[in-house]
């Protein structure tokens, strides 16, 4: 039996984050069973000033060590450029990457910006986003080996389900790879990979690399652990360990912030040593000062580069809002994310002394713990949409925030928390030409599959609906129901099926239809003629529409799929179906040879232009990190 090694590429890193969302979502669901807002609000209050102002000089210190990382790149990429450059071009590009974690305002993508700017060339700027991706891997390698030797058992579930011996060869073989880096940089300058010359720095370059991003995974956790009451058993290398397994976990599930995975993995590492409110406390504060602080700080100074880049539009009202698409959108498409946790999590917090012990009935239902986790899970296949950029995914998410802030004022929760549920629906509210995206089974003929699946989505939504108004299972989450030994068999499994079919449903309504190219030949060329198109030549394959409406022709390139010209008719259905054909191909997008007019669709997509010298008002538009490859395989 053959392995689908392609389907592995292709679906394996988004189930395995999956399914770390879940346990994640499962261990938090736990730690709150037994906790009060009230208890959050104490700990928050019991954290002395100075505790504060300690934690906010470790976040400056941990924001300046990752500006050298930029540096340092473009001395390695033999352009170096001013530390004042780097520093805002490294704290812009760390600062979003952080926290939206989407291709559109990716690090790279916003190094692209500042260093294509300042006139280094894609090579040299792909060489300064290798630097830094490598220089932060580095310290994690060296770190986290450093504790998996010291302190195995530290780190959260694996250190007490594995054998210690495991652990600790786990990390040797992290710091192998450390010492063969900084072998390697000693005594070869470069060396090939697949087919490219890989440049190494020299050794005493590779040593500070090493050293620098060692210094910046420390220095970050004292952030966290400064807010952190003094606890027995828990010293700094122990925290360290704990730290690194939660941060490496938010990176693998690829979640915005790491939102949820590295909070349940910080409860549970941390629930040996202190109580769940002081650890939830330092949480907020941690996110408040290393997260969304520096976020608003990253967008401002961004947004004015920008601005001080187009000098001549600053006359038009249009300017801001073309500089703010390309990630306004990710932004509330994880926004609407959190607020999907939040009711997850809220849904597992007590309701004594709320209006929803006050009142009974279905109004009560509305805000249990069972419909809250309902909504909050029906909120996260809303974002995934909304990251697509659909308009059904706009009014569902409208429709569910305001649902969310309606439980969340039944529960009698503060003003601020329903108040931001209501801000984040007014954003999304103001941002409707932001989602341009038809949702396949709108613009297509409805299969019956499709069909079918939409009627039981319904159709479970109204048991799940009665099963809330019954009463008996409003105060445990739907998932908890399911797996309650106590609980009837016929009720676990009426639960479990209806909800997941429900969350089926909603993602069979958000997915685009399956594409299909079609060989480029002579029926192929003459339907993108008949579309008023031009047919280039020397291409493998051509993608049109299934209501006719649009085309591309494109080429195959080993790991990239380049589309070649203008997509005749509409444009931005045809770009974006183009994008959904590579990622189900686990390959790169890349287009050439297009026109200026196009490059926002682009930026929606996490691409970089490149102008084409040879002809003006022309763009090659790819991955920061492959358009030179790309450039090389249509020069």
């Amino acid at each position: 039996m053959s392995v689908n090694w392609p389907s592995i590429r292709r679906h394996g890193t988004t189930v395995f984050g999956l399914a770390l969302l879940v346990g994640a979502i499962f261990v938090v669901q736990r730690e709150f069973r037994s906790l009060k807002v009230s208890d959050i609000t104490a700990a928050l209050e019991a954290i002395p000033n100075h505790t504060l102002w300690v934690a906010a000089g470790w976040t400056v210190l941990a924001y300046a060590v990752l500006t050298i990382y930029d540096r340092l790149g473009s001395v390695y990429a033999g352009k170096p450029v001013s530390y004042s450059r780097t520093s805002l071009a490294s704290f812009c590009a760390y600062t979003l990457a952080h926290n939206i974690g989407f291709a559109a305002v990716s690090g790279a993508a916003v190094r692209y910006r500042f260093y294509a700017a300042w006139g280094l060339t894609p090579v040299e700027i792909a060489k300064v986003i290798a630097f830094t991706s490598l220089t932060f891997g580095l310290g994690g390698f060296a770190l986290g080996g450093l504790v998996l030797v010291l302190e195995p058992e530290v780190v959260p579930y694996l250190g007490t389900n594995l054998p210690h011996w495991a652990m600790q060869s786990v990390g040797v073989a992290m710091w192998c790879i450390v010492a063969a880096y900084l072998l390697l940089s000693r005594v070869k300058p470069h060396f090939i990979a697949f087919g490219h010359q890989i440049d190494l720095p020299g050794f005493r370059m590779a040593l500070f690399q090493t050293l620098l991003a060692s210094v910046d995974v420390a220095v970050t956790a004292m952030i966290f652990y400064a807010l952190l009451p003094p606890a027995e058993g828990l010293t700094f290398i122990r925290f360290l360990g704990i730290y690194v397994a939660s941060y490496t976990g938010g990176l693998v599930a690829s979640i915005p912030g790491g939102i949820g995975v590295f909070d349940g993995a910080i409860l549970l590492g941390l629930s040996p040593y202190l109580p769940t409110a002081e650890v939830v406390g330092a949480l907020l504060l941690f996110r408040l000062y290393y997260y969304i602080i520096p976020l608003f700080l990253a967008g401002g100074l961004f947004i004015a580069f920008e601005l001080g880049q187009r000098r001549t539009l600053l006359a038009r009202i249009g300017p801001m809002a073309r500089i703010t698409e390309s990630f306004e959108v990710p932004v509330l498409a994880g926004l609407t994310g959190l607020g999907g946790l939040i009711l997850l999590f809220i849904g597992a917090l007590p309701v004594k002394g709320t209006l929803m012990e006050a009142w009974a009935g279905h109004i009560a239902a509305g805000a249990s713990h069972f419909a809250s986790s309902l909504l909050g899970s029906l909120l996260l296949v809303a974002a995934y949409g909304l990251v697509r950029r659909l308009r059904l995914a706009w009014g569902v998410g409208l429709f569910l925030l305001l649902s969310g802030a309606f439980a969340i004022w039944l529960r009698g929760e503060a003003w601020w928390l329903w108040g931001a549920f209501i801000f984040v629906a007014a954003l999304l509210a103001a941002t409707r030409r932001g989602f341009y995206r038809d949702a396949g089974v709108l613009a297509e003929p409805v299969s019956p599959g499709s069909a079918a699946a939409l009627a039981a989505g319904a159709a479970c939504a109204v048991t799940l609906a009665l099963v809330a108004y019954g009463g008996p299972v409003r105060e445990e989450s739907w998932w908890q129901v399911v797996m309650a030994e106590d609980a009837p068999d016929s009720l676990r499994f009426t639960v479990g099926l209806c909800a997941v079919m429900l969350l089926y449903a909603a993602l069979r309504l958000l997915r685009p239809a399956r594409i299909t190219p079609v060989p480029w030949d002579d029926e192929a060329r003459a339907r993108f003629a008949a579309l008023g198109g031009k047919p280039p030549t020397g291409a493998d394959a051509a993608l049109f529409l299934d209501n006719g409406r649009g085309a591309l022709a494109f080429v195959k390139r080993h790991d990239v799929w380049i589309a070649i010209g203008d997509p005749v008719g509409d444009a931005t259905a045809v770009i974006w179906r183009f994008r959904d054909l590579c990622e189900r191909n686990a390959v790169d997008p890349a287009f050439f040879d297009v026109r200026e007019a196009d490059l926002r669709i682009y930026g929606d997509l996490g691409l970089v232009p490149v102008a084409i010298e040879e002809r003006p008002g022309r763009f090659l538009v790819a991955r920061a990190e492959t358009a030179v490859r790309v450039a090389a395989a249509v020069g």
